[in-house]
Parts: structure tokens; sequence; C-alpha cells
């Protein structure tokens, strides 16, 4: 399998991206943190922490199929801003939760929820950015996404600010402004494809991609870079700003690889979906992505770990674990 990966990538005439599209080991992207987070830190404070939080899930996700989708992004969020460190469930007036990029984020009500049992089970223990975290991988497998095994011992962070948050990217970015992004968090270009490969569950805002069906770039038209019928579909779909459309309009509750296929019949969603597969630098690892389902699940638990273990020395050094998500202790 990872044969055919690196044949495929191998295509591209780029002799500094071969170089760049190393997959990591598992383990060894979660190496460097190893002093900071255990596998086994709860065993014994909080010894079902992992089942109360994969229960909880399953409830929610069962209700509501599109909060599995809503979590990963969330997590993704977070861990963009300040590292892994709870910030963005912080509510009060000027936290990255209340940015213009985090309106349409949802799942707090999810981590709430979690928080209260666990808070019930093993009091003041598990730091609500462990539970994200983990949230965020229980709703990935729920999804048909792959598992993987998760450290402990991340803590929540007490500065949340929406000016910081407004350095993620929004879905109108060029691909060098999101490579530049993603190498500021420690990932890669391989890491920045297939993480983006989570858009082929969940939904958007219509208000999010609206310029693209009537006004791209101030010229009145649509992008051209829109299939046709794709684009008489979104018209449909999005006639108001406030609807919201799936990512992957074929198969939008299903964690397959059909998002990197429909970059190639310029299905794209988002702008920055779309580019992808029109960049040099990320092109063929979208092409070598679209062939094997397993290829995708296989690499999609890695730069989740990596993710996942963004941690940032001040957030943590004066951290706690909060024994409500929505607000500091004190």
């Amino acid at each position: 399998m990872l044969i055919l990966f690196f044949m495929l990538v191998s295509a591209s005439k780029d002799p500094g991206l071969l170089d760049s599209l190393k997959v990591p080991n598992l383990l060894d992207s979660a190496s460097s943190f190893e002093e900071d987070l255990s596998y086994s830190l709860y065993h014994k404070s909080c010894k079902d922490v992992e089942g109360i939080i994969y229960r909880k899930v399953k409830e929610w996700v069962k209700k509501d199929p599109t909060i599995a989708p809503s979590l990963i992004r969330l997590h993704f969020h977070d861990c963009a801003v300040r590292g892994c460190d709870g910030s963005i469930l912080l509510d009060h007036s000027g936290s990255e939760r209340s940015a213009n990029v985090s309106k349409s984020l949802r799942g707090f009500q999810v981590i709430h929820d979690i928080k209260a049992e666990l808070e019930k089970k093993c009091p003041k223990t598990v730091s609500c950015a462990d539970i994200l975290t983990t949230a965020a991988r229980d709703a990935t497998l729920l999804a048909g996404g792959p598992f993987w095994s998760i450290p402990f011992g991340r803590k929540d962070g007490r500065v949340s600010l929406a000016k910081e948050a407004a350095s993620v990217p929004m879905g109108r970015e060029s691909v060098t402004q999101l490579i530049e992004f993603f190498q500021s968090k420690g990932l890669n270009v391989l890491y920045l494809v297939v993480l983006s490969g989570a858009h082929t569950i969940g939904r958007s805002t219509c208000e999010s991609v609206q310029y693209r069906l009537y006004d791209y770039k101030g010229t009145k038209k649509p992008d051209p870079s829109i299939n046709p019928l794709y684009l008489n579909y979104l018209r449909r779909k999005c006639r108001w700003a406030s609807e919201n459309v799936y990512l992957d309009a074929i198969t939008p509750k299903t964690f397959v690889v059909q998002y990197y296929r429909n970059l190639k019949k310029k299905m794209g969603l988002l702008s920055t979906d779309q580019l992808l597969y029109s960049d040099s630098r990320t092109k063929p690892i979208a092409d070598a992505l679209s062939y094997q389902s397993s290829l995708f699940s296989n690499q999609f638990s890695v730069p989740m770990v990596k993710l996942a273990n963004i941690l940032d020395i001040k957030s943590q050094d004066n951290g706690e674990i909060r024994t409500n998500c929505n607000r500091v202790n004190y």
C-alpha cells in the first residue's frame, strides 16, 4: 500500500517535494512529547475515562451524525491556537470561541456533557483538552475512520483570545498560505493534504462558498474551476448564506477517499479544497490518496497524532484541570 503511495508521488518532478513526503512512523511523531504525555496517566485515577468519552460521543453521533466532523474540526481549531489546551472551549467576551472564524464551530455541548459525567466519576482529574482530543478520535472512528492511541496529560489553558484565532484558515487562503500555517505548527505538506481529507464528511455554511458561485474575485462570475454541473447543484443548495452544504456531495456521511476524487472532477467545495489539486506541491499527494480508502485511513491517524501533541509551553506550565470546560477555575 505504501509502495503505491510512493510510486504515485514519485511522478512529481520536484525532488525537494519527495523529501518532505516521507511518511513518519506513528510512534515517532509522538515521541518528542513522551515526558509530557502518558498513555497510562488515567489508568488508576480515572480507569474508564476512554470508555466514558466514547459512549457519550456515540450517543451524540447517533442523535446527530453531523456532530462527528464538527468535533474533529473543533479539535483542530483548539490545537491550531496555543496548542491543544482547550482554549477554544472558554466562553467569555473576546475568547477564541467568539472570533469570526469560530462562529460556525459546533460540539461544545458534547464536551460539556462528557466533562459533567467525568466530574461525577473522577472529580478534578481529566482535562478538557484531553477530553476534546479523545472525542475527536472517537468521532473519527464512529464516522468510519481509523482508531489511534492517545497519550494524556494536556493541561487546560487559561488564556483564550479572539485575535489569535483569526490566524486559523477560513477556506479562502492560497496553498502557500496553508503550507506556511501548517509549517508554523510543525505540520508538513503531507499532513496538510491528509488532514484536509476530513472534509470527506461534514458540512460548511453556504456563506463560505457563495463568493465562488456568484462573484469570484470581483468578476461577478463564478469560479471557473468549479465543475459546471456541481456549480448548478451548489446554486440550488446555497440560495441563502445561512444554509449548509455538504463538503463532499457524493459520500457526505462516509469516511472514504471520495473527497480526493471530487477534486479531480473539480468538485471541491471550498477554494482551499480545490486548490490542493492545482498546486504541484499538493496535487501528487491528493492523487495518491484518491486511489485506496485504506491508504487514506491508515495515513489519517498519523497527522492526527501529531496535531494532538502540539503543546504550548506557557499554556501547559500555567495550565489547570478545569471543572467546567467553559470557564477557568477562578
